[in-house]
């Protein structure tokens, strides 16, 4: 196979692209490409260990606990959160680009899905790219942290992993807190973000499902029980991140069963105990 028909060295140049509007019109271009037959998956294709996407200089990284805090009450503070929220997009979309990359022998669907998930991710940083515009700010304006391209190289080893801990922890995450960010933003009257945040929630949902699919595919794979296999990983990775309250009904339109969210929540319990215990 050539490598102008190797659809992961496609999705290396686009996971490498710095910046961010070039980003989303090659992302829409590795699709057309990809559904009009033009790349094919190279099962022999080796990925290379990738410490920094394709990122602008903008917006500075810092630790996330030195990132502004967002109060709703003011423009600022919205705008704050609007920038928060085009930077969680802007690496989903390097976050899907490195799943295609990375993982070259998964089944082709698997390809197809994460495809659309770069595409939808794509269309959501846009979205709220514009939007920061339009109210006189810009992506890259204020800083940002760099916690979910950590969890992105804590996860490039195993596609189960990768699958466990990312759209199952961190992009389910979302689907918890962005009902309570659309009411606060609608209160305030700002219409165009409550849109996009409702894109984006619909979005997420499937997202997360595709996460579901390939975790339990790679736990088929493996022999593994999905629901203890996944208490385990969470166990082991997730102290840190792994924070309620849970919105049940978004979960289990994305594909987790009651039984994992109770072990959600009771994980979460367990966590803030040994945390507590420990600062006493």
């Amino acid at each position: 196979m050539t490598e102008r028909h190797s659809l992961q060295r496609a999705a290396q140049a686009v996971l490498m692209s710095r910046e961010p509007a070039a980003k989303v019109a090659a992302v829409r271009d590795l699709d057309a490409r990809w559904q009009a037959g033009g790349l094919r998956v190279d099962q022999h294709h080796r990925a290379a260990r990738i410490e920094i996407p394709g990122r602008p200089d903008r917006p500075t990284l810092v630790a996330a606990r030195e990132v502004p805090r967002r109060r709703l009450g003011s423009p600022a503070g919205r705008i704050a959160l609007y920038h928060a929220i085009a930077h969680i997009e802007f690496n989903a979309i390097n976050l899907a680009l490195d799943a295609l990359y990375r993982f070259a022998t998964m089944p082709r669907d698997y390809y197809g899905d994460w495809l659309r998930v770069a595409v939808e991710e794509a269309l959501h940083f846009e979205l709220m790219a514009a939007h920061l515009e339009s109210l006189g700010s810009h992506y890259g304006a204020l800083p940002a942290h760099n916690g979910l391209w950590e969890m992105a190289l804590k996860t490039d080893s195993d596609p189960m992993l990768r699958m466990a801990l990312v759209p199952r922890v961190l992009e389910a995450r979302g689907l918890d807190v962005t009902p309570k960010i659309m009411q606060r933003v609608g209160a305030a009257g700002d219409a165009r973000a409550v849109e996009i945040l409702a894109l984006i929630q619909r979005d997420e949902i499937g997202h997360v499902a595709i996460g579901n699919r390939w975790f339990r595919q790679q736990c088929a794979q493996r022999q593994l029980e999905p629901r203890e296999t996944f208490r385990q990983l969470l166990r082991e990775h997730t102290r840190g991140y792994l924070a309620g309250p849970f919105d049940e009904v978004a979960r289990l339109q994305a594909g987790f069963t009651q039984l994992e969210i109770d072990d959600l929540i009771a994980l979460e319990r367990e966590f803030n105990a040994q945390m507590d215990a420990h600062d006493a």
